[in-house]
């Protein structure tokens, strides 16, 4: 989006992309960020929103537009825009607005988020690394919070093992936290994405923490858990994974060590017990076709057997949620997801709010 475009409406944190989109149905940008406060409490805003809108200065604006202007890398992601990640935008809710460092086009590739404990274990430690390493070697983008711990080793994994990685921040991207991470941002910044809901400027604050792990879980397939107390802020995301239907995986520990108590919660509630890659692929066998590369840098690797007729029989010419297509389809959402990606490179689906419709007719 080119800088000039900024407007007040963007600045406004706590904003969704699915009442936005209401919202924008019945005025521009402009308009609607001079609407009167009581039609902006009709309309369903917060007392909260509305100050912040009353107060937010073009200097304020100016920051962003200049942040945006610093380098190609440097992206601002609408919900409405169709580099929004997919996934993210399936989920209850997705934020209006994405500002991207990096290559914003692997938002919507396959991805798995590693989650865990910020003072983990040097095994837990070894766990996440090694984890990181083989699920970015098998084409799929690793996604974490770049917090100390789990979340700074499974980023380190991926990246030692030459695959790609997002974080996604609690804070603006000029704010690295924690600061000591100012290395490892620069390493995925170039190697992947850093991606954040907030204003540039913005420093880390605690109640950030707990709302960016539903952009880290909701754009991916699905969600591993290394290395979890019982009382750990990863629950939060197992809990977010569960509630929108993605898979869930947790590594077991020594009964003795209060640090695991929480994933063997997770797998006593369901979750899927995981020692090891293989345990993954066990329930993601769309991983292991022959030929199939997750990644969507090719029609070829979207023309290996994927055009499969069911999965297109139940995509119609109106919207068409993942989920309906996968219960049709009596397939987990997780392949569904993928063969979608791929069908939509072909030109066979198109992604659109609320689901995929069909593009072509047989």
């Amino acid at each position: 989006m080119p800088a000039n475009t900024i407007c007040k409406l963007m600045a406004v944190p706590g904003l969704t992309g699915p009442e936005v989109g209401r919202w924008l149905e019945l005025y521009d940008r402009d308009e609607l960020v001079q609407l009167p406060a009581a039609q902006l409490l009709a309309l369903g805003w917060t007392p909260g929103q509305i100050a912040v809108l009353s107060s937010i200065k073009p200097a304020r604006l100016q920051l962003a537009e200049s942040w945006l202007a610093q380098s190609d890398a440097h992206h601002l992601v609408l919900y409405s825009d169709p580099d929004y990640p997919e996934l993210l935008r399936q989920t209850k809710n997705p934020p209006y607005l994405l500002f991207v460092q990096g290559d914003k086009a692997l938002l919507d590739q396959a991805q798995i988020a590693i989650v865990g404990s910020r003072h983990p274990s040097a095994t837990a430690k070894q766990i996440a690394r090694q984890f990181g390493a083989e699920l970015a070697a098998l084409g799929l983008i690793v996604t974490s919070g770049m917090a100390q711990g789990i979340d700074g080793c499974s980023h380190q994994g991926a990246l030692a093992g030459g695959g790609k990685t997002l974080a996604v921040l609690g804070s603006g991207l000029q704010h690295i936290y924690p600061k000591h991470h100012q290395a490892l941002a620069e390493q995925i910044a170039a190697q992947g994405a850093l991606i954040s809901e907030y204003w540039p400027d913005t420093p880390p604050k605690a109640e950030h923490f707990p709302l960016r792990n539903r952009i880290v879980v909701g754009m991916s397939l699905g969600t591993l858990v290394v290395e979890a107390a019982e009382k750990s802020g990863s629950l939060i995301s197992a809990k977010l994974a569960a509630d929108e239907g993605r898979e869930l995986f947790a590594v077991p520990g020594s009964i003795y060590n209060p640090q695991a108590a929480g994933c063997h919660q997770l797998i006593q509630q369901g979750a899927k017990l995981t020692t090891c890659v293989k345990d993954i692929l066990e329930e993601w066998s769309f991983l292991q076709k022959p030929g199939l590369t997750l990644q969507k840098d090719s029609k070829k690797n979207a023309q290996t057997g994927l055009f499969d007729s069911a999965m297109l029989a139940n995509v119609g010419d109106e919207a068409t949620a993942i989920d309906t297509i996968a219960e049709r389809c009596g397939l987990p959402v997780a392949q569904v997801s993928i063969e979608l990606l791929q069908l939509e490179l072909a030109g066979e689906v198109a992604a659109v709010p609320g689901g995929y419709i069909r593009v072509r007719r047989a």
